[in-house]
């Protein structure tokens, strides 16, 4: 993945007009066709529009008749071998072009939607009613997703309002490419565990965004959320909990019903195969050292006995920074090889996230077993410990052919050499890494965490952190100034991140990720400019559509107005932050 050409300072170009108002993330160029029967109401697609699909476009060509033909009751059938692309008034054409692949990347795209012509115009009446072609096969995907934005929200419900009814499109060419190449969101799993049909419609609404990174956080103190054959322990013991903490930690109000769940290596399977049809890219987490409780309490050997009764431990029932590490010994290296064994053989995902944040070093310091590995090692301290831990794991990664990333605490006591950066604390980390020549997720917490909550004041539901309004998430820019041209190249993009201790289940992860989610997939695909001007009224006009297509699609997402009646906790405490988050 790596960052686009296109220049951030020039702005998405479009003409004026209701037919290209509400396209979100904002394409890079739109050029109204002009003079269509159909006017500004756009042209009557024919109720046999037919699909002919190019070499690696089938994957498009199924979601078409899936998704887009649930909700339009448009069957796009093939054309038949014998008929050819490009031969008539009544089809999609979809294919890849190495010229739009030279000119603007494997996932850009060239969306043309044409009205038939004059009676006697043979040239237009000839010419296909939608040609998508892409740069590679995500190129034509992201230019199909535009092309169910312009059908109208309708288009994305599950079966059609209205049998008749006929469906309409502007005559328009759409030329568009993404900024960056990683455009994801963390989903945490671990806490509040998101069962597997979730997920699933997790990755149809990021690809809705044209995000194309889902990052699965699968394990922590709270649950164990992988199936791993060779110890079934993780999952028998480690993916449940007994109570939940209700709101944040400091709060005294407690659910008392056990919590817990975990995905079967066949569940994997099939969510990576769901998202590989859209294009996604499921990047797994699983954490060392720190945030390790679940599994410490499935295996006590796995943690430091020497020092706290390891076979005492449970599943955490609370939040916060947990104290209970790994142990740094041979056997635990193995136990994890293991574990990443089996995950690589379910995740073909280039980069594999070890965590590495918030792992307290005190059990360590008062552990010989540790100690002595300090000293064998020739280490200076814990941190280096740490990285000592982090950089067997890159180098057992880079042998397979994977690549390592991590929290940006993985930066103290050296960063292993191939590891990227997901710079979470701030800005601060993936600058550090930058510069010194490693790559780097942009996810900081001021700016991008979609756990904090949208609004001042007691409406919003258990508020956590500083106030992040759609506004502010549309104004987030992931290369911070001071980069040079290279240092910013290794800025891979950014992403979300979604932390669920306050959100039980998949009505409080909608109101927090949405609609932010959309401000969050503009700033990243793109190229808008600076912060400060960026058309943030024009985002709020083209969102009136947009809410629309959430609503189609079931979204519980947070009004403009504020949270509905059932959408607020009163009386669960959170941890709201005051001020402007700094820049860190």
């Amino acid at each position: 993945m790596a960052t686009n050409p296109a220049s951030p300072d020039a702005g998405p170009t479009q003409d004026q007009g209701p037919a290209h108002a509400a396209l979100i993330p904002a394409p890079g160029r739109i050029r109204g066709a002009g003079g269509g029967s159909g006017g500004d109401a756009g042209f009557a697609l024919p109720a046999a529009l037919r699909v002919h699909a190019g070499p690696g476009t089938d994957t498009t060509a199924r979601w078409l008749r899936t998704a887009v033909g649930a909700g339009t009751g448009l069957a796009f059938p093939d054309v038949a071998p014998a008929d050819g692309a490009g031969l008539g008034h009544d089809r999609i054409v979809l294919r890849v072009s190495p010229d739009v692949a030279r000119e603007s990347g494997p996932e850009a795209y060239v969306l043309t939607t044409s009205a038939p012509g004059p009676a006697g115009r043979a040239d237009e009446a000839r010419a296909p009613a939608v040609t998508i072609e892409g740069g590679g096969p995500a190129g034509v995907f992201w230019g199909a997703q535009t092309l169910r934005q312009l059908l109208g929200p309708d288009a994305f419900r599950r079966a059609p309002l209205r049998p008749d009814r006929v469906w309409r499109l502007p005559a328009l060419t759409v030329r568009d490419s993404p900024r960056f190449g990683w455009r994801g969101m963390m989903l945490d799993v671990a806490r509040h565990f998101t069962p597997k049909e979730g997920v699933l419609r997790h990755l149809d609404l990021l690809a809705a965004h044209k995000l194309n990174v889902l990052h699965l956080h699968l394990t922590d103190d709270q649950g164990w959320r992988i199936e791993i054959k060779r110890h079934p322990r993780l999952t028998e013991v480690g993916a449940w909990r007994p109570r939940t903490k209700w709101g944040h930690r400091a709060s005294d109000l407690w659910s008392e019903t056990p919590h817990g769940g975990f995905y079967t290596q066949d569940d994997i399977r099939e969510i990576v195969a769901y998202a590989a049809e859209r294009h996604i890219t499921v990047v797994p987490e699983i954490d060392v050292p720190g945030h390790s409780q679940a599994a410490i309490a499935a295996y006590p050997e796995l943690g430091n006995a020497d020092v706290v009764d390891t076979a005492a431990l449970g599943v955490w029932d609370t939040w916060g920074i947990n104290g209970n590490i790994l142990a740094p010994t041979d056997a635990v290296l193995r136990f994890y090889e293991g574990v990443f064994e089996e995950v690589l053989a379910l995740f073909p995902s280039r980069f594999i996230h070890v965590g590495g944040d918030e792992a307290p070093k005190e059990q360590w310091k008062d552990s010989a077993t540790a100690q002595a590995r300090i000293e064998r090692e020739g280490l200076a301290n814990e941190d280096e410990l740490q990285s000592w831990f982090i950089r067997h794991f890159d180098t057992w990664l880079t042998l397979r052919g994977r690549r390592l990333i991590g929290w940006d605490e993985i930066l103290e006591g050296g960063l292993a050499p191939g590891a990227a950066v997901s710079s979470w604390r701030g800005y601060g980390g993936g600058v550090a890494a930058a510069r010194a020549g490693h790559d780097v997720v942009m996810c900081p917490e001021q700016q991008v965490y979609l756990d904090h909550r949208q609004a001042a004041g007691d409406a919003e539901p258990i508020p956590i952190g500083f106030v992040r309004t759609l506004e502010d998430v549309y104004r987030f820019e992931p290369v911070p100034d001071g980069l040079t041209a290279e240092e910013a190249g290794r800025i891979l993009g950014a992403q979300a991140n979604v932390w669920t201790e306050v959100m039980q289940d998949a009505g409080r992860v909608d109101y927090q990720v949405h609609p932010r989610l959309a401000a969050f997939a503009e700033s990243v695909w793109s190229a808008l400019g600076a912060p400060e001007e960026r058309d943030f009224a024009g985002f709020e006009a083209r969102m009136a559509e947009h809410y629309r297509r959430l609503d189609a699609l079931g979204v519980a997402y947070r009004p403009p107005e504020g949270p509905l009646p059932w959408q607020r906790r009163p009386g669960v405490p959170g941890r709201p932050r005051e001020g402007k988050p700094p820049a860190v």
